[in-house]
C-alpha cells in the first residue's frame, strides 16, 4: 500500500481560519499523512495511504462548512 495524493477544489474558504477548519476535519481521517490547503487558491491537496477515499475527504470538507470537488 503506497501513498497517494489527491487534489480538490474547495469553495467558500476566505482566510487562514477557513484553512485551519478544513485541515482539522481532514486531519481526522485515518491514513492522512499530509494536508496542504490554501484559501487564496481554494486548493486542498491530501496525501495519505491508499485507504484515504474521496468520499471521506469531501465529507470532512463539508463538515468544516465548505464544499469541494476532486480535481
Amino acid at each position: 500500500m503506497g501513498t497517494n495524493t489527491n487534489e480538490y477544489q474547495v469553495t467558500g474558504m476566505t482566510c487562514g481560519h477557513c484553512e485551519m477548519s478544513v485541515r482539522e476535519e481532514v486531519g481526522q481521517i485515518a491514513g492522512v499523512e499530509d494536508i496542504k490547503v490554501s484559501a487564496q487558491t481554494g486548493r486542498l491537496v491530501v496525501t495519505g495511504s491508499g485507504a484515504v477515499g474521496d468520499a471521506q475527504v469531501l465529507a470532512a470538507v463539508e463538515e468544516a462548512g465548505y464544499s469541494a470537488v476532486r480535481v
